[in-house]
């Protein structure tokens, strides 16, 4: 399974999203740190979740963190996250 369907995967059984938008962006780190001939390795988050509630932006980035622990062990390298409840969400 690629890792893009793996994030995807983890995170709907994780968080039920109300909206979860996952990008492989690895192609535009090539040559950077952490990437790999194949790709695979970064990706843009955008997720929104009533699980989120009450919790401060670096709770939830360590929730998501947590729920890929496996993947980054195996060489997801970074993630760029936008996490929000559907009240914020709205607003923006």
């Amino acid at each position: 399974m690629a890792v893009l369907d793996t994030i995807r995967q983890k995170l709907t059984a994780a968080f039920a999203p109300s909206e979860l938008v996952v990008l492989d962006e690895s192609a535009r780190h090539e040559g950077h740190a952490g990437h790999r001939p194949g790709g695979q390795t970064h990706f843009d988050v955008h997720i929104v979740s009533q699980a989120f509630m009450g919790l401060t932006r670096v709770e939830r980035q360590r929730r998501i963190y947590a729920a890929l622990e496996a993947e980054f062990r195996g060489g997801l390298h970074a993630l760029s996250l936008k996490a929000q409840t559907p009240e914020e969400a709205a607003r923006s």
